[in-house]
């Protein structure tokens, strides 16, 4: 008997116990705000802080005050919502830690390029996904523009930027991409004067070869801005168009139907493009 009425005031002492537990965190709650806001980037990239800014960024527009509003007031499946409306965001979780303060936890999308169409700008991230190009969560990676469609994506020139990207002389060198269709992939230098046509997306490391040779063999010689457009698209050849004076640099037409110079990569490696 003495055993049970002590079984029964354990259970009556721990359910006043977390009843007043219960009641006085909501007193807390209503009484104090919240302390902060804390972005957490769940996946480690190089652009962890502007991501992180971006996100304040955005929160600051937030309907509803955060930073100082009572924490039974937060409604972090309200935020959750409001910041997976970006499709810079994979995934987005919020908690209200015991420290007050509200715990953003963002999955970014990694952005690959960024894309110039028909007046628009947008990144893709490595498998095409478009993501939407805000000032706030401004990232530098390859630039490229062209007109796209279901037959032509810009993911298709994701081998030729990173190619580029991660070679330390190109990476130097191009400026941008622009690309005309897939076999008119063209590269355009930060020197300016005249673009480059690398064709497609195969032969890389030769056409790297020959653009180089050029460089080195035959521009100092016949003078920077001799030449509109450099072709190394074709196999074994190099394709030099003369200058056409009324034309605009980096624009136009990118043919090689005009002026044609040209030599087998053994010969332009000997002596150059003969005139």
């Amino acid at each position: 008997m003495g055993k049970t009425i002590l079984k029964w005031l354990i259970l009556t002492f721990l359910f006043v116990y977390v009843t007043w537990v219960t009641v006085w965190a909501h007193g807390e709650a209503r009484r104090h705000g919240c302390q902060g806001i804390e972005v957490v980037i769940a996946q480690a990239t190089a652009a962890d802080t502007i991501t992180r800014n971006g996100v304040l960024d955005e929160l600051s527009r937030y309907p509803c005050r955060i930073i100082g509003a009572p924490v039974e007031s937060v409604n972090t499946l309200d935020i959750e919502r409001y910041l997976s409306r970006f499709s810079n965001f994979e995934e987005v979780n919020c908690i209200l830690q015991t420290d007050r303060k509200l715990r953003v936890t963002v999955t970014p999308m990694i952005p690959a390029l960024r894309v110039f169409e028909n007046g628009k700008s947008y990144y893709i991230n490595k498998d095409g996904k478009k993501i939407e190009s805000k000032a706030s969560f401004f990232v530098d990676v390859p630039i490229v523009s062209g007109t796209f469609d279901e037959k032509f994506t810009p993911r298709q020139l994701l081998p030729v930027t990173r190619f580029i990207s991660t070679d330390p002389i190109l990476s130097k060198l191009i400026g941008m991409v622009d690309a005309k269709d897939a076999d008119n992939i063209i590269l355009v230098p930060r020197i300016h004067g005249h673009v480059v046509n690398f064709g497609d997306t195969t032969r890389l490391d030769e056409k790297r070869r020959a653009l180089l040779t050029v460089y080195r063999k035959v521009m100092p010689y016949k003078g920077w801005e001799r030449y509109d457009t450099i072709s190394v698209k074709f196999n074994g050849q190099v394709v030099a168009t003369r200058r056409v004076k009324d034309r605009v640099s980096h624009g136009g037409d990118y043919g090689d139907d005009i002026a044609l110079e040209e030599a087998t990569l053994p010969q332009l490696a000997a002596v150059g493009v003969a005139d």
